[in-house]
């Protein structure tokens, strides 16, 4: 009997893993279901891929399915997150010139000291920044923001942003384009090895625990598709715990590293994969806890706290209502439809869908139904802690 075939958008990224994971290691197969993987080009045409149904499931950047339920970004169709398919995963780089003058005044890219760096970024700049990032409603975008304005830089009003697709990150900062970026890896440390960047800083040192990719579905085929919405969410939740695994991490590298997916060396993903990631041409390595992280402490769980947290952040810049953005934002990630479409799974369940942002220091036990949940490590680097509770 053949099996329904549903079509999947993906950027060529390190966090599309579980995409590419789910089809080439027979988890959708167990599922009953086959997967199409379409790769897009950039991040507006998968939106746009996925809004106007060329495909029916994309990974997708955590900030689009609530920037577009904010009305914002001229597409009214109405998205929902079911499922975060992973955590962080970016880094933060910045020119060969601008570096050079960075370590001219002292500083040593230690790569854990997002206050320290910022600052020498600051300091380092002749005129204003310019930064690429992905799109301008992505996780990318949002972290810069927050980091640099609570250093006194406020953006993006000191800043210009420039929307840069992924694989054109190192091209963009070789031709003098922009100065500094933001972008997932494998592109960060393509700049590195090409010798036209060096990497300042992981995503992990602004905010632990960001919620970077979602599972994105239309709203309307989501509640038509009921039951193959499961068997995709199950499909990627099974990809998710085998990619946690360390002894996934070559086999992953390897299937990320066809010419259909990311192209590139297998031993680059790798690093990002371990949290082993090189900053410069001479080889400096640091060392990244959770720098990317696909299933341990919930990180699959769609916490209704990130999507309040991001839609705050767009009101702030966009001159929304915070308290209503926050409130249209919760209904965006859909706890509901994880709780029950992953019930099968034994997906540990927290038992709250909110929780305060940026307030954990170190794993803590947390209430779900089995009594096995430990959250993860999720402050903020200056220490401020969001109540989604406080919009109310």
């Amino acid at each position: 009997m053949s099996q329904p075939v549903l079509s999947a958008g993906f950027i060529p990224l390190v966090d599309a893993a579980p995409l590419v994971v789910a089809h080439e290691m027979g988890f959708a197969r167990a599922e009953g279901i086959a997967l199409d993987l379409v790769r897009a080009p950039s991040w507006s045409s998968l939106r746009d891929m996925l809004a106007f149904g060329r495909v029916e499931a994309a990974h997708m950047l955590s900030p689009v399915p609530v920037a577009m339920a904010l009305g914002l970004g001229g597409i009214a169709t109405r998205l929902s997150a079911p499922l975060l398919l992973s955590l962080n995963g970016e880094v933060i780089g910045v020119s060969r010139t601008l570096a050079a003058r960075m370590r001219g005044a002292g500083f040593d890219f230690a790569f854990d000291d997002a206050r320290a760096a910022g600052l020498a970024l600051i300091a380092a700049a002749e005129g204003r920044l310019r930064i690429g990032v992905p799109f301008p409603f992505s996780m990318h975008a949002e972290l810069l923001y927050y980091w640099l304005s609570a250093l006194g830089l406020p953006a993006p009003q000191a800043v210009d942003i420039h929307t840069v697709p992924p694989p054109l990150m190192a091209e963009a900062i070789a031709a003098g384009e922009i100065d500094a970026f933001c972008v997932g890896e494998p592109w960060g440390s393509i700049a590195v090895e090409n010798g036209v960047g060096e990497l300042l800083l992981p995503g992990t040192a602004i905010w632990a625990s960001a919620p970077e990719k979602v599972l994105a579905v239309r709203e309307d085929w989501a509640a038509s598709e009921d039951q193959l919405l499961g068997r995709l969410m199950r499909a990627l939740w099974r990809a998710g715990r085998w990619l946690g695994d360390p002894a996934s991490r070559t086999t992953a590298a390897e299937l990320l590293s066809r010419e259909a997916y990311l192209n590139v060396p297998a031993e680059v993903i790798d690093r990002a994969l371990a949290g082993r990631l090189t900053v410069s041409a001479t080889g400096e390595a640091r060392r990244v806890e959770r720098f990317i992280e696909f299933h341990h402490g919930a990180a699959n769980f769609p916490w209704r706290s990130q999507a309040a947290w991001i839609g705050r952040q767009l009101a702030a810049r966009t001159g929304l209502n915070r308290t209503e953005a926050s409130r249209t934002a919760r209904d965006v990630f859909r706890t509901d439809l994880y709780r029950r479409l992953l019930s099968p799974t034994g997906a540990e369940m927290p038992g709250a869908s909110e929780k305060l942002e940026g307030a954990i220091d170190s794993p803590i036990p947390a209430a779900s139904e089995t009594g096995r949940l430990f959250l993860q490590r999720d402050r903020f680097f200056d220490g401020r802690i969001f109540d989604p509770s406080a919009d109310e």
